[in-house]
């Protein structure tokens, strides 16, 4: 377990964790978007994958895919959604779940995993990423853990997402709708606890990943279906949050920079892992 302090993020989503399933989890937008990145998730690493997950929160996804037969090690920033992850994970035994900043992801996994036999893929999901302030860290950590040909499923805000400027016009809140157009890091808030986030934009995530990854593709995640800010609202109409999940299955690639997050697919090189990750 990593003991350095914990960062304004770490400790504004430690502030929110009891609460956080109540709030996000009964949405239906926020479910068809996950429904999107686990069919990535499911293409990417087969069964008996060994997959490293960073900013899992309540480990959700990680159960998922160990009742799909992978192996997963959860981590995040989090204590709180660590312990909540742990409590979700004891009836999963090819699981576990640890506190780590992905930033710091380099340093603290080889503990906890044999260097000998590195994992077969990464991912993050929901924007945990968006508070890390520069990515090439998590690159290089991720380097030194993962196999050459091994994937690495990001998935991050979108640049600017029209369903997200729609929403906030309709909320009479506009300047929200054009918030992710901000340089380096902007305000955030959650839980009563203010922190930085920064809407990363896809050319820099590319650069970051070089040159131990490149890039495969780029998914957009909820090209059509709303973003959360839709909410409860959308919740109310499934048929017709059911015709904008259609949808989005057609266009999520040739229309991937208008999504609500973006997933980003990489592969990892055969170039050496930095010294400082192993």
């Amino acid at each position: 377990m990593t003991t350095a302090p914990l960062s304004p993020a770490a400790q504004a989503f430690d502030a929110v964790a009891g609460s956080f399933e109540r709030r996000y989890g009964g949405w239906l937008s926020v479910a068809a978007q996950r429904r999107a990145v686990r069919s990535a998730l499911r293409s990417a690493f087969p069964p008996g994958a060994r997959v490293l997950e960073l900013g899992g929160g309540t480990g959700e996804d990680a159960l998922w895919l160990a009742r799909h037969g992978r192996s997963v090690l959860t981590t995040d920033a989090s204590p709180a959604m660590v312990r909540l992850a742990r409590e979700r994970l004891r009836s999963a035994p090819n699981a576990r779940a640890e506190v780590a900043a992905a930033e710091e992801i380099g340093g603290v996994a080889p503990a906890w995993a044999d260097a000998e036999e590195p994992f077969d893929g990464a991912f993050s999901n929901f924007a945990a990423l968006n508070c890390v302030p520069e990515l090439e860290p998590v690159a290089r950590g991720l380097a030194g853990l993962l196999r050459p040909g091994a994937r690495a499923l990001l998935v991050l805000f979108g640049p600017l997402p029209p369903g997200e400027v729609v929403v906030q016009i309709a909320r009479g809140t506009p300047r929200e709708g054009l918030r992710r157009l901000a340089r380096g890091e902007a305000p955030a808030r959650l839980g009563g606890r203010e922190f930085r986030i920064r809407y990363h934009r896809p050319g820099e995530v590319e650069r970051a990943m070089v040159p131990w990854f490149r890039p495969v593709r780029r998914l957009g995640i909820g090209v059509f279906v709303p973003p959360s800010a839709a909410e409860p609202w959308i919740s109310r109409h499934p048929a017709l949050l059911r015709a904008l999940e259609a949808l989005d299955r057609v266009a999520s690639r040739p229309l991937a920079l208008l999504g609500d997050h973006v997933l980003y697919d990489f592969r990892r090189t055969a170039d050496p892992a930095p010294r400082e990750a192993r």
